[in-house]
């Protein structure tokens, strides 16, 4: 990857639609050069409903982020998330046939290939092959085999897969917008890039994030992704609830949560009295804060013990050490991470976007992790493109094709 690349990225989320542009700088940061927020139409749970009102807030995000920016966004890499979205583990296994030459990326790419042969039904298309360790004839958890010698190459895989109608309506409104995608990430695995630890993946950490309509979860054991999950509730199930509890109209619900929310009424004075608009005659209405935080703890807690059950089905909870991280737009409640201590019995805390320069006040925000972390993982994507496309090295020709036929679906008409 050449120094001073720019890339795009565009979050698509049920509360919001956000495009970051930004670049790599000489020390390795990511400078911000342009931001873009819209308000999300026509998406519910991730998940496209409405095509032309979709496509709509994705050009307003562009718009945006290209007059911030001062940049033609042509390109960008797109987080997929929804209810559509499963996962499962898989190895793939090659023979090297001349065991006097070391592994080469060709070698990488074969068994990495033989890895994507799952049965899946016909509907769904593979998002990400993501290998999470080699093995060199015998040798366990080798991170990259490139070099070493043996005759048999094992890789273990997490791989992720999506309705593929589902995908194919996110990429025709991206694509609407005359923006080209180069391709689509899992959102908690982009959230991921942007706020964990190294040192958290290794122990075993759980990412929980909370956006409007699902709740986005990757478990990291052993630095390697290993579980992933997408729960059809977020914090617009909180809203809605104060709705019914209140019975306040739906933005008036919102305001309270955010501006006098707490996930442990506990902590909130028993006397103190909040005035927030209502239905009826007299427009408005007061209420005792803890009833609010009440409301908030209830359903909180229910997105956290989903959480937890979710990760307990795939490994034993002792395997968290690092615990979980809270991330999204819900996580900015007050007392979120102390919620989450109690209800896991895990350590936990709240991630915000890191290593960031440039236009970074918008950004450093746990509502903006998962694009912070699209841009993150395009840039790790293009160093690895570099890698495999240095001298001696081979060309991905179907990357290639798949591009040239990307460009031509935007730039030519139908």
């Amino acid at each position: 990857m050449s120094r001073g690349g720019t890339f795009a990225s565009i979050d698509i989320g049920t509360t919001k639609v956000c495009t970051v542009v930004g670049e790599v700088t000489s020390d390795d940061e990511m400078r911000i050069l342009g931001v873009g927020v819209a308000p999300s139409e026509g998406l519910t749970r991730g998940m496209v409903e409405n095509i032309r009102d979709a496509t709509e807030s994705i050009r307003a995000s562009v718009e945006k982020a290209e007059r911030s920016s001062g940049t033609r966004i042509l390109s960008a890499h797109v987080g997929v998330a929804g209810q559509h979205i499963a996962c499962l583990n898989n190895r793939g296994i090659i023979a090297i046939p001349d065991r006097t030459r070391p592994i080469l990326p060709d070698d990488v790419t074969r068994v990495l290939d033989g890895a994507r042969v799952v049965s899946i039904p016909t509907n769904r298309e593979i998002i990400h092959v993501i290998p999470r360790y080699y093995v060199v004839d015998g040798q366990d958890n080798v991170s990259d085999p490139v070099g070493m010698y043996g005759t048999r190459l094992d890789v273990e895989t997490h791989i992720v897969t999506g309705l593929d109608s589902a995908i194919q309506n996110l990429t025709k409104c991206v694509e609407n917008v005359g923006v080209q995608v180069d391709g689509l990430i899992l959102e908690p695995l982009a959230s991921a890039e942007a706020v964990l630890d190294t040192e958290e993946k290794e122990q075993g950490v759980v990412l929980a994030d909370i956006g409007g309509g699902t709740t986005d979860i990757a478990l990291f054991i052993e630095g390697s992704v290993m579980h992933t999950a997408v729960l059809p509730v977020g914090g617009n199930h909180v809203t809605r609830d104060i709705v019914v509890g209140l019975r306040a109209p739906y933005q008036a619900a919102e305001d309270a949560k955010r501006r006098w929310g707490h996930a442990i009424p506990s902590m909130v004075d028993a006397r103190e009295e909040i005035t927030v608009d209502a239905f009826g005659s007299e427009g408005s209405k007061t209420e005792v804060r803890r009833r609010l935080c009440e409301i908030i703890q209830a359903r909180m807690e229910e997105i956290l013990e989903m959480v937890a059950a979710e990760v307990k089905r795939a490994v034993h909870d002792e395997m968290v050490s690092a615990g979980i991280v809270l991330t999204g737009g819900a996580s900015k409640l007050a007392g979120a991470d102390l919620l989450a201590e109690q209800v896991t019995g895990w350590p936990a805390r709240v991630g915000m976007p890191r290593h960031l320069q440039g236009l970074t006040d918008v950004l450093i925000d746990p509502a903006y992790a998962t694009s912070v972390g699209l841009l993150q993982w395009a840039v790790h994507e293009a160093e690895a493109s570099a890698w495999h496309r240095a001298p001696g090295r081979s060309l991905d020709l179907n990357g290639v094709w798949r591009r040239l036929g990307n460009w031509a679906r935007v730039l030519l008409p139908e």
